[in-house]
């Protein structure tokens, strides 16, 4: 089993308050962007080298005809094995190795951008159209090597992200999937042996969000 970090982020306790995402913008610096109304509360529309975490807003019909509403606060899933690092030639992309944190470096604008997004299955790097960089959530590596939690853990008001150990992470989800399933028999954590940050859905992961799952 790996070991270092991991992030547990249960939709089922998600308000879609986005806190998460604006601590996010906060302790990063990230500049605002401009945006305009698309018929959607998610806003901005996607990710950005400036935005690295956004709540998606999924809004539709079962097959019964009974509507759903679900949130997914997306953000890199720093995999264990990251897709994202099979363009990379020598640090442009590094894993930490105590944390586990997939942390792009500046040298990341001699990547080819496009092969470097089609590595990843959850479609999440961007690149800064100025300096080229890439860019995408850190797993707040400088709070989390100085003792304190990611900002969007620290901001969430329902407990719906937790940071801690891999291995109590795990755990976390699978007792918490267990118990959702009395009530949502669909309920599974995404890909939960494969990446560190894992979404506990009730439902088709795709009516989430269509990169919610790499499968």
């Amino acid at each position: 089993m790996a070991e270092g970090k991991s992030i547990l982020v249960d939709t089922s306790r998600c308000t879609a308050c986005r806190g998460c995402q604006i601590a996010c913008k906060q302790w990063h610096g990230l500049a605002g962007t401009h945006t305009k109304q698309a018929g959607s509360y998610e806003n901005p529309s996607d990710l950005s080298d400036q935005t690295y975490k956004i709540v998606r807003f999924s809004e539709g019909k079962n097959g019964d005809g009974k509507p759903y509403w679900y949130f997914f606060s997306e953000s890199c899933r720093h995999c264990l094995s990251p897709g994202c690092m099979a363009v990379a030639e020598k640090d442009e992309i590094v894993v930490d190795e105590k944390t586990g944190a997939v942390l792009y470096t500046p040298a990341t604008k001699d990547l080819d951008f496009k092969e470097t997004l089609k590595g990843c299955p959850y479609n999440i790097p961007r690149q800064n159209p100025t300096t080229k960089v890439l860019a995408k959530c850190t797993m707040c590596f400088d709070r989390i090597t100085n003792g304190m939690i990611p900002a969007c853990v620290k901001s969430c008001p329902t407990g719906a992200i937790q940071f801690g150990e891999r291995d109590a992470i795990l755990a976390a989800a699978k007792k918490r999937v267990e118990e959702l399933k009395k009530t949502f028999p669909k309920a599974s954590a995404l890909d939960a042996d494969e990446v560190r940050v894992i979404y506990i859905v009730t439902d088709d992961p795709k009516k989430y969000w269509k990169y919610a799952s790499a499968k």
